[in-house]
């Protein structure tokens, strides 16, 4: 089994949708209309849950939900909000730590918890902003940043483990992100969600004694 997050739009929801053609997943998201639509609209049958995975209760919710351990767990869940750091509220900055930090360092801790003495690969989405500095999006560069030095520093733990943990730093994508971001982007030229979807598929097939530990999806 699969599980996603962040599936209700966007990455998340064209990952479900090219790996429910092989395998059970199970997806979750914030938003329950959304997250039915996506549901509705995948042919094998999968579980759907909702979930704030920046409320501790919920996410342990979440996995004491799943029927069985995930084999993958591919954590797409976030938000962005750009802008001037001036003209950047209070309430916005705290919704977008939460989002982007607290989901996930809440969702890692839980799996590392339960499941860190088996074979469970980990895929943390963040974003090519974790990887070089852009104005106007300082506090999502932030907490990019933060999610990346997150994801290293659980590494080291894991060394003994045969918990895989794997990072993924897509570009610029065409998707309902921008509309809700406060910053005004021109997506021509942005890769579609299905085209970063099918890229990070095929990069994350492994072999019996390799994998890709780092990704970074690139748009032409």
């Amino acid at each position: 089994m699969i599980l996603i997050t962040g599936a209700s739009s966007g990455l998340g929801a064209s990952l479900a949708k090219l790996y429910a053609e092989q395998d059970n997943i199970a997806i979750t998201g914030r938003n329950a209309e959304r997250l039915e639509q996506v549901a509705g609209s995948i042919k094998q049958p999968n579980t759907a849950y909702v979930c704030d995975l920046s409320d501790e209760q919920s996410v342990i919710h979440l996995f004491d939900s799943l029927p069985t351990t995930p084999n993958m767990i591919i954590h797409c869940a976030g938000s962005g909000y750009f802008g001037p750091i001036e003209n950047q509220s209070i309430a916005q900055i705290k919704q977008l730590l939460d989002n982007n930090i607290t989901s996930a360092v809440l969702m890692l801790r839980e799996t590392v918890k339960r499941y860190k003495d088996q074979a469970v690969t980990v895929v943390i989405v963040m974003s090519t902003a974790a990887l070089a500095a852009k104005a106007e999006e300082s506090t999502y560069c932030a907490t990019k940043w933060a999610v990346k030095g997150l994801v290293e520093s659980v590494r080291l733990e894991l060394k003994t483990s045969p918990m895989k943990l794997i990072a993924v730093y897509p570009g610029g994508m065409d998707t309902g992100f921008w509309p809700t971001s406060g910053k005004q982007a021109n997506t021509n030229n942005f890769m579609s969600a299905t085209e970063a979807a099918t890229m990070l598929k095929q990069a994350l097939q492994a072999s019996e004694h390799g994998y890709i530990s780092d990704i970074t999806i690139t748009r032409g």
